[in-house]
């Protein structure tokens, strides 16, 4: 399995992860989404959105991010405003 094969992961968004160290799913899976996108964040793209960490949410679950349940897009939303 590849990072793009993770749901909401395209090329673009696996070239940051990669440029963040993450080389495989299960890189991802370990370090989880919030700790990715710092991650990014420092290493690969300054300017990640939240849509940016809503995908690495929604890949984390194994789910498109549209189907991220309103209580944890909420969270994800503060820690995003918290940054």
């Amino acid at each position: 399995m590849t990072l793009t094969d993770l749901p909401n992961v395209g090329p673009k968004l696996a070239e940051n992860l990669r440029r963040a160290g993450l080389e495989t799913p299960e890189d991802f899976r370990a370090a989880g989404a919030r700790e990715v996108f710092l991650r990014i964040r420092a290493q690969a793209d300054p300017t990640a959105c939240f849509h940016q960490l809503t995908a690495l949410a929604g890949a984390e679950l194994g789910i498109p991010k549209k189907a991220i349940p309103a209580e944890e897009k909420a969270a994800l939303r503060a820690f995003f405003d918290s940054l």
